[in-house]
């Protein structure tokens, strides 16, 4: 193996990119997906942040790609997440809102009919573990292992506290609110456990353990941090490294990002002393933009945070590394999407996919490596249907539906990204022209399927306290 991967590299340097994707496609890459949960958009090194270190996290942008228009399908975290898990946008089956907390609810999550990555994976042999946040229901049918999952260890619900001493109720299988949620034993498959490390430092080391025992079968490991997610909680280890931060909530979140870049450093150290760091592809991302009023997260030079439709909600940092297949030190401008994870992986290794339920994204090797100049996605679509919110990317042109029957703004990112300048007077060709492809992609969706968390009662009375 090792005197291939250096054929390979040779035949990388005399550009012979026809031998290396055909050698790509005759073997099984593992996949690792490292997923934060709420980071801001400019909050990682290779993202020009300065006041946050992230050497574990930078490594696989330095040594790989840097996707500089890179989204997600969803500017907050249960849908997002859904359309990761099947490739396809999560309006098109109904999951467009975040799910409460409910196990007795087998319609509060993923729809039976979608194909997850995991279930797609295990027909070609993979061995698939997820780790850390699910938050795609919380009913048995959608338990992890009920959808193509091998291993888990994390938590059901969309976010948790941090430290063990405050992980206080054993009963999971009962509906609660999403704030009761945060206090459950972590779940080691079916079962409750205790645990005794800082939450984030658990699920690093469950990574690393997770792939020293699958390291000789392709695995897919989902690594979904709920960190940077609020509550702001972190040790002293990692707050004692950001004393020059005055403000406490960006101190406390610099020390959460700070935990979770160990953890990553930690898990590349692995796969190099395993040997198994060019049979592997590694993609890191958010799942959202920062929700930087509540965290101190940044966002900038985009406008907006999770929950808008504006750059700042679904825009987040991406990069992706194989070391056998894409040179260090690529930065890919045309827009990428979440959504095209599953697509890659499952052009590489014929990975089936529903029938009648085409995946949305696109496999991102040929476009990385140079043998397709052409566009991954002409459009990027969004829609939030409860607050009628709806956005269209097409090439550099954005056209954003900001509110119910507002009239449509028109953005050009490659000149404003931070959406100063609304243009829609000066081009209503344009404004129809997006307008039109909008509207057909729309005509495809359905209607969310179950209540979201913002219609639980729990969430109402929350609401009505705070006016």
């Amino acid at each position: 193996m090792r005197s291939q991967i250096k054929l390979l590299h040779i035949l990388t340097l005399l550009g012979s990119s026809f031998l290396l994707s055909n050698a790509q496609a005759s073997k099984n890459p593992n996949l690792i997906v490292i997923m934060c949960d709420d980071l801001g958009y400019s909050d990682l090194g290779f993202n020009g942040c300065e006041d946050i270190p992230t050497p574990g996290i930078d490594r696989i942008a330095d040594e790989g790609v840097k996707f500089t228009n890179a989204y997600v399908s969803y500017p907050v975290c249960g849908p997002s997440r859904a359309g990761f898990m099947t490739g396809r946008y999560a309006q098109r089956f109904g999951f467009e809102r975040n799910p409460q907390y409910d196990p007795t609810d087998p319609n509060m999550g993923l729809p039976q009919e979608e194909m997850t990555l995991a279930e797609s994976l295990e027909q070609v042999g993979y061995h698939c573990g997820i780790i850390g946040k699910w938050h795609l229901g919380s009913h048995p049918v959608n338990h992890p292992l009920n959808r193509g999952f091998n291993e888990f260890y994390g938590h059901l619900g969309g976010g948790h506290r941090y430290f063990p001493e405050l992980l206080t109720d054993r009963d999971i299988f009962e509906p609660m609110s999403d704030y009761e949620s945060y206090f459950t034993y972590i779940v080691r498959d079916h079962q409750t456990v205790e645990t005794d490390q800082y939450l984030t430092d658990e699920f690093s080391d469950e990574a690393v353990d997770f792939v020293k025992r699958n390291q000789d079968k392709p695995f897919f490991l989902f690594l979904s941090y709920n960190a940077p997610h609020l509550p702001l909680e972190a040790t002293e280890e990692y707050l004692s490294r950001f004393n020059h931060i005055e403000d406490p909530k960006r101190r406390t979140y610099a020390a959460m990002v700070s935990a979770v870049d160990d953890g990553v450093g930690e898990l590349l150290a692995t796969l190099d002393e395993l040997g198994i760091e060019d049979d592997t592809i590694i993609f890191f991302l958010s799942d959202n933009g920062g929700v930087s009023k509540k965290n101190a997260s940044n966002n900038k030079p985009l406008r907006g945070q999770k929950g808008d439709i504006w750059e700042g909600g679904f825009r987040v940092p991406m990069a992706a590394r194989w070391p056998s297949a894409f040179k260090a030190g690529i930065v890919y401008d045309l827009p990428v999407i979440s959504l095209d994870i599953f697509a890659t992986i499952a052009g590489l290794n014929n990975a089936p996919a529903n029938q009648g339920r085409p995946l949305d994204g696109v496999n991102l090797v040929p476009f990385v490596n140079g043998e397709n100049t052409g566009v991954p996605h002409e459009a990027i679509y969004l829609r939030k249907y409860d607050q009628q919110r709806y956005a269209i990317r097409y090439h550099d042109y954005k056209l954003v539906i900001h509110k119910a029957n507002a009239k449509p703004q028109l953005y050009e990112l490659s000149e404003d990204i931070g959406e100063t300048n609304n243009i829609a007077n000066a081009h209503p060709e344009k404004l129809e022209q997006l307008g039109k492809i909008l509207n057909e992609w729309t005509s495809e969706l359905q209607d969310p399927a179950f209540l979201g968390l913002t219609h639980s009662d729990a969430w109402i009375k929350k609401r009505k306290n705070q006016k």
